[in-house]
């Protein structure tokens, strides 16, 4: 296995596809967005545990706290990232003309 593999966020690995059928389809959709949402905050609420626990000297490994703030931050930005993304199509499906 290459290293490249390592550096896939961790809320994307392990995310399994959405029911297909037409009545799922929506709702695999919205319940994929809940649960990415879910872990991103769990990363966050790591992140802040971790780092209280540094400031409070219950953690002596800076680097397990530096990586857990890291990995919280770029699930956040990928989120939002996303978000915009969707947004935009959004606006360019509702100005398209039938």
């Amino acid at each position: 296995m290459d290293k490249i593999s390592f550096l896939q966020t961790p809320f994307i690995q392990n995310q399994s596809t959405p029911k297909l059928n037409a009545e799922n389809k929506v709702e695999g959709l919205g319940q994929m967005f809940k649960q990415t949402l879910e872990e991103v905050q769990a990363a966050q609420n790591q992140s802040d545990k971790l780092t209280s626990e540094l400031v409070t000297g219950e953690v002596q490994d800076i680097h397990e706290v530096m990586i857990a703030s890291q990995k919280a931050s770029l699930s956040l930005q990928l989120t939002v990232q996303v978000r915009n993304k969707v947004v935009e199509a959004y606006q360019e499906v509702m100005r398209m003309q039938l």
